[in-house]
C-alpha cells in the first residue's frame, strides 16, 4: 500500500508541475492569439489532477444540477475541465442554433474518444463518434440510403407488425378484460415489455433474420451490461496508463464486456456473410415465400461491403461489432424510454388517452369501447395531428437524453464572446432548452396542445413544427445541425404506431388509483426512477 501511495502521490506532482510549467511557459504565439481573440468561456477554478477526477466521477444527471447553478451564476455558456481537455455547456436556443446550424461545418466535429469509449466505438469507426470527414460521411449515407430511406422504412412494416403482435400478446398475458365476473386487470410493469419488443425490432432490422427469444434476450443482456455499467468506467479514462496499473481489475471488467459482446454478435455477422455468399436461386425464393419467409435488407447487409475511403479497406470484423452495437442501442433504450413516458403521462392524464382514442376511432372507425379494426396501419397516422402533438410533446418533456453527444470544433471559433478551442468538447443542455420558459408556458406541464395552431384542436396540424430546428430551435431531442440524429424521422414513425396501437387496443389506467412518480434517474437514457405499473384492460373485441 505504501509503494502505491509513493507512487500515485509523485505522479499527481509530476503532472501538477507540468500544469503550472505550461501555464507559465506557454508558446508566446499561442499566448497572443487568445489575447488577441477571447477567453474560455467562465466556470469555476480548475485544480489539476483533483478537478478532473472529481468530474469524471460525475455522471451527466449528476452534472446537470451543478451545471444549473454554474449557468445562473456566469450565463448561458460555462466550462468545465473535465479530463485532459475543457468541456463547454451551452443552455442558450440561440447560441446552440448559431453554432450548429449556422456555422456549422465548423462544430461538427467530435473530440478524441476517450481510453474507453476508443474500445466501444473501435477507434471512432461508428457514425456517432467518428471524425467529420470521410469516414464518418461514408457511414452516416449508407445508414440513411440503405436502411432509413422511405421505401427502405417501408419495408419494414411487416416487422412492425410482427413486433406489436409480440408486444400486445405479452401484455395480454399479464391483464384481464374487464367484465363483471372478473377481477381488476393486474397491474402490469412496463418497462421489460417495450424493451424486449423494440429489440426484437432492432435485431431484425440490424441481422435481417428473426431471431428466436433467448438469442434476442442475449443480445439485449449483453448490451444493456455494458450500458448500464459503461458510467462506473469513467475513472479508467484518467490517465489510461497509470489506471492500467492502479485499477487492473477494473480494467478487466470493462473488456470482458467487451469481449462478451463480441461474442454474442460476431456469430450472427458471419451467418449473414454466410447467407449472402451462398446465392439462393429462385425455386428457393420461391419455397421461401410460401413458407412465409420474405428477404430483408439488413444493416449488416449494408455494412460488408463498405470500403473506407482514407484506409483503402473493408470494415473489419469488431468495427462491423461497434457499428452493429450502435445501431441497436440508439433504436432500443432510446424509443423504449421515449414510449415508458409518454405511456406514463397517458395513464396520469386520462383527458389524454381520451382525445387519443377519440382521434383513432376519427380515423379507422369503432363504436363504443369496442375495437373493429384490429390494428391501426401506418398509413393512417399521418392524420393524426393530436398523436403526434403527444408524441411531440413527451419528446420536449422527457427528451431521452439530456444533453447531446459531445461536440468539437474543426478550428478554434469564437461563441458568443468566448473562445471554443479545437482541443475541448462542446455540449449542449437538450432538457432546458426544451423546458425554457421564454418559449414554452408553464413546461414543466405535459400539455400536448402547445403543438397545435389554435391550443385546443380545431384543423391544427402538429406536422408544422420544425423538430430539425433548421429555421429555429425550440427543441432538440434529436440534436440539430449535421450531426442531428439520422433515425429521427424512424423514432417518431415508432413511437407514434406503437402508442396508437396500444391506446387502441388497451385502456390505461394507473395501479390502484396511485399518483404517478414522474421523477428520474440517469442510466443510458433518462428513465423512470419508478418505473411505470400500470392497469391495462384489453378493449372489448368485436368482429366487423
Amino acid at each position: 500500500m505504501e509503494t502505491w501511495f509513493v507512487i500515485v502521490v509523485s505522479l499527481c506532482i509530476s503532472y501538477l508541475l507540468k500544469s503550472i510549467f505550461s501555464l507559465v511557459f506557454r508558446d508566446g504565439t499561442t499566448t497572443r492569439k487568445l489575447t488577441a481573440t477571447a477567453t474560455l468561456p467562465p466556470g469555476p477554478i480548475n485544480l489539476p489532477i483533483i478537478g478532473n477526477i472529481f468530474w469524471l466521477r460525475k455522471s451527466f444527471s449528476e452534472l446537470e444540477p451543478i451545471l444549473r447553478n454554474l449557468h445562473a451564476k456566469y450565463g448561458p455558456i460555462v466550462t468545465l475541465h473535465i479530463g485532459p481537455r475543457p468541456a463547454i455547456f451551452i443552455r442558450s436556443r440561440f447560441l446552440a442554433h448559431q453554432a450548429l446550424v449556422q456555422n456549422g461545418a465548423v462544430f461538427a466535429d467530435r473530440p478524441p474518444a476517450l481510453a474507453t469509449s476508443k474500445i466501444i466505438s473501435s477507434n471512432q469507426h461508428n457514425i456517432s463518434s467518428a471524425f467529420y470527414g470521410s469516414t464518418w460521411r461514408l457511414l452516416r449515407r449508407n445508414l440513411t440510403s440503405e436502411i432509413l430511406s422511405p421505401l427502405r422504412v417501408k419495408s419494414y412494416s411487416r416487422a412492425r407488425k410482427w413486433v406489436l403482435e409480440i408486444l400486445v400478446s405479452s401484455l395480454q398475458s399479464k391483464s384481464k378484460s374487464k367484465s363483471q365476473t372478473e377481477p381488476e386487470p393486474e397491474a402490469v410493469l412496463v418497462k421489460d415489455h417495450l424493451q424486449y419488443a423494440m429489440f426484437c425490432l432492432l435485431t431484425l432490422m440490424c441481422f435481417g433474420d428473426k431471431l428466436d427469444e433467448k438469442q434476442i434476450k442475449e443480445i439485449e443482456a449483453a448490451q444493456r451490461r455494458m450500458l448500464l455499467a459503461f458510467g462506473r468506467f469513467n475513472l479508467l479514462n484518467f490517465w489510461p496508463r497509470l489506471t492500467k496499473i492502479l485499477f487492473r481489475k477494473r480494467w478487466q471488467q470493462f473488456l470482458h464486456l467487451r469481449e462478451e459482446q463480441e461474442r454474442i454478435l460476431v456469430p450472427l455477422i458471419n451467418a449473414r456473410k454466410t447467407k449472402l455468399q451462398s446465392k439462393v436461386d429462385q425455386s428457393d425464393n420461391k419455397a421461401s415465400e410460401e413458407e412465409g419467409e420474405e428477404f430483408v435488407v439488413s444493416y449488416v447487409d449494408t455494412l460488408l461491403e463498405l470500403q473506407l475511403p482514407d484506409e483503402k479497406r473493408k470494415l473489419d470484423e469488431c468495427e462491423i461489432v461497434s457499428l452493429c452495437s450502435e445501431f441497436l442501442n440508439a433504436g432500443t433504450d432510446t424509443t423504449s424510454t421515449a414510449l415508458e413516458w409518454i405511456l406514463a403521462n397517458i395513464v396520469k392524464h386520462p383527458r389524454i388517452q381520451e382525445r387519443l382514442l377519440a382521434e383513432i376511432k376519427g380515423v379507422v372507425g369503432g363504436d363504443g369501447d369496442e375495437v373493429q379494426v384490429e390494428e391501426v396501419k401506418e398509413e393512417d397516422l399521418h392524420k393524426m395531428a393530436y398523436l403526434k402533438a403527444v408524441i411531440l410533446e413527451g419528446l420536449r418533456r422527457h427528451p431521452p437524453g439530456h444533453f447531446v453527444l459531445p461536440h468539437a470544433v474543426t478550428e478554434d471559433v469564437v461563441l458568443d464572446g468566448h473562445l471554443v478551442p479545437k482541443d475541448g468538447s462542446v455540449n449542449f443542455m437538450v432538457a432546458e432548452i426544451g423546458w425554457d420558459p421564454n418559449v414554452w408556458e408553464d413546461p414543466m406541464a405535459f400539455k400536448p396542445e402547445r403543438f397545435l395552431r389554435d391550443g385546443r384542436g380545431g384543423d391544427a396540424d402538429a406536422d408544422c413544427f420544425d423538430i430539425t430546428g433548421s429555421r429555429e430551435i425550440k427543441m432538440m431531442p434529436f440534436g440539430v445541425g449535421r450531426r442531428i440524429c439520422p433515425g429521427s424521422g424512424l423514432a417518431i414513425l415508432h413511437l407514434e404506431y406503437f402508442v396508437a396501437n396500444l391506446v387502441w387496443k388497451f385502456e390505461w389506467t394507473a395501479d390502484n388509483g396511485d399518483e404517478l412518480d414522474l421523477s428520474e434517474k440517469q442510466e443510458f437514457t433518462m428513465v423512470m426512477k419508478n418505473p411505470l405499473k400500470a392497469r391495462i384492460s384489453p378493449r372489448l373485441n368485436k368482429s366487423p
